[in-house]
């Protein structure tokens, strides 16, 4: 009668080790590819922005994107004293446009409603300015936070949450909006988290470039230059050409605001609450490791590393003697303390793309020469 012959003990360890060796090998390569893949996504939503933006050039004789009236500075010695003198004398100010979706109160003949930040309430007024400045209730807001605004979606999919304003990476915030990625309309509200607040866009615009050059202006040595107020200057809020930029290869157009790529944890504990569910994330400039996929003014994308970014801003500031570096340190209410440079996860010190020096014609690297 023959015997049939069962494994050993040994023998199911051995394959049972063996198993257990090509799991460990082959996870990290599948986490790798998955991580590649997100980025290649966001690198594909930028450049999906990038001819959007160009096409919004196209229709407005190279100008870029904004959101506020050419004139508002004309109008007052602040941003709420400008807009409620230009509501009077002109008439109400666009509202920050979110999108059309059904609710009460300004409807259209389909029963749908204009959601948005509206500029007859006063504390809406500072979501005009691209980043706000001087005594500003929105420290550190702005419309450069909102480029998926109604008034430019509409050059992409005409919808306030759509995937290509969301890095698959920015977890925190997709899970917020979740509800709302697939919904056929312009707007929706189920994407409200917080207290209200929206779902931000993983991508931010440089406010920087968003204004006149001569507000975010380098120090000189015969003593001009330097931040300038813009309700001091008018036409400080007129947003520049595409062709002022000179140095279209090496200024940032948009990038990742949150800490996405080589980040080391999500929510950050120096801000008191946050948006999702009581937590902040952390910003591209909160760490060395930071490395946010970017838009440069050329077209072209790749990565700009917050180590790369403070290197280029040394480097400057060293050629000038400390006059100035890449990014403007004199500007109110952010000074040398820059874009929450003290909510970083370490020692990171800088604030390009936001605080850019010189704005649209300043940089953000330099180049290899």
């Amino acid at each position: 009668m023959r015997q049939t012959r069962a494994f050993t003990i040994i023998e199911l360890l051995v394959v049972v080790s063996i198993i257990a060796l090509l799991i460990g090998i082959l996870l990290p390569a599948i986490g790798k590819a998955r991580d590649q893949a997100k980025l290649t996504m966001s690198q594909a939503n930028l450049r999906n922005l990038g001819t959007a933006h160009q096409s919004y050039a196209a229709e407005w004789s190279d100008r870029q994107f904004t959101l506020v009236a050419d004139t508002i500075a004309s109008y007052g010695s602040s941003i709420s004293a400008a807009v409620s003198a230009y509501n009077q004398q002109v008439g109400e100010h666009p509202p920050v446009s979110l999108g059309w979706a059904p609710g009460q109160g300004g409807h259209d003949s389909g029963g749908n409603r204009l959601w948005g930040y509206w500029m007859n309430h006063a504390g809406n007024h500072p979501l005009l300015q691209p980043i706000a400045l001087g005594s500003n209730p929105y420290f550190g807001f702005g419309w450069f936070r909102i480029p998926n605004a109604a008034q430019f979606n509409q050059y992409v999919g005409d919808r306030f949450y759509d995937n290509v304003f969301y890095a698959p990476k920015d977890t925190m915030v997709m899970e917020a909006i979740e509800p709302c990625l697939n919904s056929p309309g312009a707007w929706c509200q189920e994407a409200l988290v917080g207290g209200g607040d929206v779902g931000w866009s993983s991508y931010c615009l440089s406010p920087a470039a968003l204004m006149s050059p001569d507000v975010f202006a380098a120090e000189r040595e015969d003593g001009s230059g330097g931040f300038t107020d813009p309700f001091d200057k008018p036409g400080s809020f007129r947003a520049p050409s595409f062709s002022q930029a000179l140095y279209p290869d090496l200024k940032s157009h948009m990038l990742e605001h949150n800490w996405l790529q080589q980040t080391r944890s999500e929510c950050n504990p120096a801000f008191s609450g946050g948006t999702y569910n009581g937590c902040e994330p952390y910003y591209f400039n909160h760490g060395w490791e930071s490395v946010p996929v970017t838009l440069f003014y050329d077209g072209h994308i790749e990565p700009l590393g917050v180590r790369e970014a403070e290197k280029a801003d040394s480097r400057v500031l060293a050629q000038t003697n400390d006059l100035y570096g890449l990014w403007s340190r004199d500007t109110e209410p952010y000074g040398q303390d820059g874009y929450y440079i003290d909510y970083g996860y370490d020692f990171a010190e800088t604030s390009f793309h936001i605080l850019t020096t010189d704005g649209i014609r300043g940089r953000d690297k330099v180049g290899d020469g």
